[in-house]
């Protein structure tokens, strides 16, 4: 019994076709309605991100990928290596997700932690520092992750495209999985400011 091994482009395609039955919506141009902190409306993106100076190549890697799948991505910075402060970028891209700028948000740093911790400070986040296929996976179905947070320098370039390919296409399983994300959200209200 002889089998083919799927071809790089072979998963790419798929993970665009699951992704577009997924969400059709997100691949529609559409505005995000006006904020009380914006003057005007932006356009709605697939995917906001963000990094670090650790993690700005990995990025610009990342934000290319996505373009060439068809993604409309947001690119909150930062634009060089020059060093900055990672919290500023995982806030901005946790705000994009939370009120309608984005689908979903990628923060990338030196190891992803501190984005994490960053982004989950923002209410209605659920930001998952994920290091291979299975976490960004599971993080996906069972948690509803909505903002997935890297460590450039712990994974390597392709490697973080397919943890990338395999976060986006997995749908979120609700079901039992949707009682545990509801007390999530009830802590977060519990100590939420009013």
């Amino acid at each position: 019994m002889t089998s083919t091994v799927p071809t790089e482009q072979d998963v790419r395609s798929l993970v665009t076709a699951v992704v577009a039955a997924v969400a059709p919506e997100t691949h529609e141009a559409r505005q995000a309605p006006p904020r009380s902190d914006q003057t005007q409306a932006v356009p709605l993106a697939d995917v906001a991100m963000g990094a670090d100076h650790g993690g700005y190549r990995l990025k610009e890697r990342i934000a290319a990928d996505l373009r060439k799948h068809g993604f409309t991505v947001h690119d909150c910075g930062t634009d060089s290596a020059q060093s900055v402060d990672y919290p500023d970028f995982a806030h901005t891209v946790a705000r994009l997700v939370v009120h309608g700028g984005a689908r979903w948000g990628i923060v990338v740093d030196g190891a992803g932690i501190g984005s994490a911790i960053a982004a989950n400070k923002v209410p209605g986040v659920r930001a998952a520092p994920c290091w291979d296929i299975s976490s960004a996976r599971s993080s996906r179905e069972h948690n509803h992750a909505n903002v997935l947070a890297l460590g450039a320098g712990l994974i390597g370039d392709f490697l973080a495209l397919q943890i990338v390919q395999a976060w986006l296409s997995t749908p979120w399983g609700g079901d039992r999985h949707a009682r545990r994300v509801d007390k999530i959200t009830e802590i977060e209200r519990q100590y939420a400011r009013t």
